[in-house]
């Protein structure tokens, strides 16, 4: 294709360098004709020959420029077509040539990125479902050849895996529409104060098995705004339990939230063993966790997502021996 391209490319600059020969002939002649002597003619012949040769060089060396820039193009677009999302050019020629070219790599770069993203994703996907599936079928056919008995440890064994995969289902989901752009908020005036001990109240039972005191303070001036409660309560509520899941016992775990300028700062601390710094830079990534975290590693990518599609942020502090705080912001209107 580049091939071919070339050729007509110079078969064009060909003609068009013909039919300009042709047209200063005519000139020639009909100068020639009209005055009936040939020293203008010869004169003014020097003359178009000379800026024939100018206008040629220019229109050759544009053309040439243009050319091989655009080639370059058309081999990188089919080798893009192929599957081949590493493929850049050279960004030369004249500036809107070169600006196409950058334009025509970033966008190759962007398939690039996805295209490791998504091999990531499948491979992450596949890992997380396979030791669920790996339970149930262990314990169904060990059922089905007589080595385990039909009764409720067994059972319930299989069912708390089904759980456990309709969560992640539903939790693919949820990213996966909030990372694309096309969760549909359910945006009405909300308390966030009385969100937050809802979800502080309805994780009592986790907190106390493990220990942990659960406080929310939060002032009593707080605004009411618009916001999706349901998804809200969910990204609260996956910070809530990250947070309990590493506060040791006797630890506590804080809920803050205050009114900054025309945002709504929410906090939640805890007072865990805290996270590296090469690790914090992590762990909003999809199926990232520590060593010794039991989750899936969607909660706090999903919390992500969730305060983005709100128009807000999140970030995370922390310091080894001292804890964790996730913040996350909400604007007021």
């Amino acid at each position: 294709m580049r091939g071919r391209f070339l050729w007509r490319v110079g078969a064009f600059v060909l003609a068009f360098l013909l039919l300009l020969s042709l047209l200063a002939a005519a000139a020639i002649w009909l100068v020639s004709t009209l005055l009936g002597t040939q020293s203008p003619t010869i004169l003014l012949g020097i003359l178009l020959v000379l800026a024939f040769a100018a206008v040629a060089r220019g229109v050759v060396g544009g053309v040439r420029g243009s050319a091989g820039a655009a080639a370059d193009l058309i081999e990188a677009a089919g080798r893009v077509e192929e599957g081949d999302y590493r493929a850049r050019v050279t960004e030369r020629g004249p500036r809107e040539v070169r600006a196409f070219a950058r334009a025509f790599n970033a966008m190759s770069a962007r398939l690039e990125a996805d295209e490791e993203e998504r091999r990531r994703l499948l491979a992450d996907v596949s890992h997380e479902l396979r030791t669920p599936l790996s339970v149930i079928r262990g314990n169904l056919e060990g059922m089905l050849d007589g080595l385990y008995p039909a009764d409720a440890a067994h059972l319930d064994v299989i069912l708390e895996e089904t759980h456990h995969l309709e969560r992640l289902v539903d939790d693919l989901r949820t990213l996966s529409l909030a990372e694309s752009g096309v969760l549909r908020l359910h945006r009405e005036p909300t308390d966030l104060a009385a969100l937050l001990h809802d979800v502080a109240a309805g994780h009592s039972a986790q907190a106390d098995a493990s220990g942990v005191k659960v406080e929310v303070r939060v002032p009593g001036d707080l605004p009411t705004i618009e916001l999706d409660p349901t998804r809200i309560r969910q990204v609260v509520g996956n910070l809530l339990a990250n947070a309990l899941r590493f506060a040791p016992s006797g630890g506590q775990v804080t809920i803050s939230a205050e009114r900054d300028a025309d945002m709504l700062v929410v906090d939640v601390a805890d007072t865990g063993p805290g996270i590296e710094t090469g690790m914090l830079d992590r762990i909003f990534d999809r199926f990232y966790r520590s060593p010794d975290s039991p989750g899936s590693g969607l909660g706090l990518p999903i919390a992500r997502s969730l305060v983005i599609a709100h128009g807000g942020d999140i970030s995370a502090s922390s310091e080894l021996g001292r804890g964790t705080t996730i913040r996350f912001t909400l604007p007021t209107s």
